[in-house]
């Protein structure tokens, strides 16, 4: 989709981080942004800052758990647009503990606003992108989707590698009927997500790829290349492509060296 100019692009999880870099870098080239989450005060921010620097925004509170508000959000953006050219599902919450100290009820959670809000997001965007056999899918996944670094954070790793299969099988079938599809896999980036975390009992010290900590902008920038450019996969670190082939070239030793780094962190006798 070389051509911005004029789209539409509705981003949920748009109010801060990741979605609200990517929200702002679009606007800058031309795309018209209906911004959501489920936080209105941080819809009507980012959407002033977009008008403000002269780009067009609306903001739309939206809970991506809701079916009914995933479909009202698209029908704010055919209302005010007329239409949708992109759609990015960048909402995520993190539950942290040890595997064993996780409820039920924190999984539903994790697993209904991780993954299911895409499902939702495509049951209720999809069928216009195949009509006009155009636009661009953009999933945010995550680094722990693609390899285990950790085990505090088991349901965050588990929908997130979910996202990772299904976009690329979303891939398979939208690309050929015109619709591209892009798979954002995060490193560190400076965002709010610990806002929502969820902590059950005594986990010790987080463990966390070895990776710089980005600013959202450069994720912000690195989306919008991807959009152009019909780009599938984008880490949002170069060198993760590194570690998935050092680890699909010995998944027994990667997985061992993993191990051996998180010596006794997931002993249960601390």
């Amino acid at each position: 989709m070389e051509e911005l100019e004029g789209k539409v692009a509705v981003i949920t999880g748009g109010g801060s981080g990741i979605g609200r870099a990517s929200a702002i870098a679009l606007a800058g080239a031309g795309v018209r942004i209906v911004v959501s989450d489920i936080d209105p005060g941080r819809c009507d921010d980012v959407t002033s800052e977009i008008n403000a620097a002269g780009g067009r925004a609306v903001g739309q509170a939206c809970d991506v758990t809701s079916d009914a508000d995933m479909a009202s959000l698209r029908d704010r953006a055919l209302s005010e647009f007329g239409g949708v050219d992109i759609v990015m599902n960048n909402v995520g919450v993190l539950v942290f503990g040890r595997p064993e100290n996780i409820p039920i009820a924190a999984w539903q959670r994790i697993v209904d606003t991780n993954l299911l809000s895409i499902a939702r997001s495509i049951s209720v965007f999809l069928p216009d992108l195949l009509a006009q056999g155009s636009g661009h899918f953009i999933n945010t996944a995550s680094t722990a989707g693609l390899y285990g670094y950790s085990f505090e954070r088991l349901p965050y790793s588990a929908t997130k590698g979910a996202v990772v299969a299904l976009t690329e099988a979303l891939a398979l079938y939208c690309v050929p009927q015109g619709v591209g599809v892009t798979l954002l896999c995060p490193g560190p980036v400076a965002t709010n997500i610990a806002e929502q975390m969820q902590v059950f009992g005594e986990i010790g010290p987080i463990q966390a790829p070895e990776l710089e900590m980005l600013d959202p902008s450069v994720v912000g920038d690195q989306v919008l290349d991807a959009i152009r450019k019909e780009i599938f996969f984008v880490p949002t670190h170069p060198e993760v492509h590194e570690i998935l082939i050092e680890r699909a070239k010995d998944p027994e030793g990667f997985l061992k060296r993993h191990i051996d780094l998180m010596g006794s962190a997931g002993s249960s006798d601390d």
